[in-house]
């Protein structure tokens, strides 16, 4: 029982932290400059690591598609397998995981650094809103770059899986792209954003609320961290089902509408 009121003493206050700092960035945002920093810090210095990602993801998706579907003379689905599998689950995903560990683990560390460190408290004896200050310039710029990462992790993998397959394995340009507007629509694209979107969102609220709950000393800011990767991991694969399921059944509602 007291494990279960804990959870939700807990899950109480990380609410009302989504609810103040989103108030405060509508009502109140913060200095476009704080902002601007982390959007740099989120976006810009992330690339690297998305690039890697995604051009890496895309290359072994050709290669595994080529090399399965070659003896049953499916080979020009390759393309679509990879772009496919990019722009609804592994670009997404992928990325969210890259900005969780590159990212979110750095917000719950510093956060947790200035909270045992007493740093918070000394913002708020100066009148400063540790929330308005810190965070919703953090919440603020994950909620606009991991979309935006996401679609360069998607464009990298695509880019990955069409130099495998032209390069590699000899297929043409033209087979390669000839399926995609077939079986790509504005579906697939639309949920790939969405899902990203909610990870941006969970990343930062979880490492934020880590980070600003985190006690006991150095020991509490690595305990903190851990966990707040944990989280993070582990509410993005339950969200990306959720919202799998979801998005699914709203587009054969849509559909269905449309054909009655």
């Amino acid at each position: 029982m007291k494990i279960i009121l804990d959870f939700l003493e807990r899950l109480g206050e990380y609410l009302r932290m989504v609810v103040e700092v989103t108030w405060l960035s509508i009502r109140h945002p913060p200095e476009w400059k704080l902002i601007c920093a982390q959007l740099f810090d989120i976006g810009v210095l992330s690339l690297p690591v998305v690039a890697i990602t995604g051009l890496s993801t895309g290359m072994v998706l050709a290669a595994q598609a080529f090399f399965q579907l070659s003896d049953k003379g499916l080979t020009g689905t390759t393309g679509l397998m990879v772009c496919k599998s990019m722009f609804v689950e592994l670009g997404p995903i992928l990325t969210a995981f890259m900005i969780t560990g590159r990212v979110g683990a750095a917000i719950c560390a510093e956060l947790g650094s200035m909270k045992v460190t007493e740093q918070l408290d000394a913002l708020s004896s100066m009148a400063v809103d540790p929330l308005r200050f810190l965070v919703a310039p953090r919440f603020i710029a994950m909620i606009v770059m991991v979309p935006i990462l996401t679609i360069f992790s998607c464009a990298m993998g695509v880019l990955g899986g069409f130099l495998v397959a032209v390069d590699l394995y000899g297929m043409t340009p033209q087979d390669f792209f000839a399926p995609l507007p077939i079986y790509i629509n504005w579906f697939d694209i639309f949920s790939g954003l969405s899902k990203s979107l909610v990870f941006g969102f969970l990343i930062v609220s979880i490492s934020c609320f880590r980070g600003m709950m985190t006690r006991g000393g150095a020991a509490g800011v690595g305990r903190a961290t851990t966990n707040s990767v944990v989280v993070c991991y582990s509410a993005i694969l339950i969200s990306n089902f959720l919202l799998t399921i979801a998005l699914n059944a709203a587009y054969w509602m849509i559909v269905n509408d449309r054909q009655s």
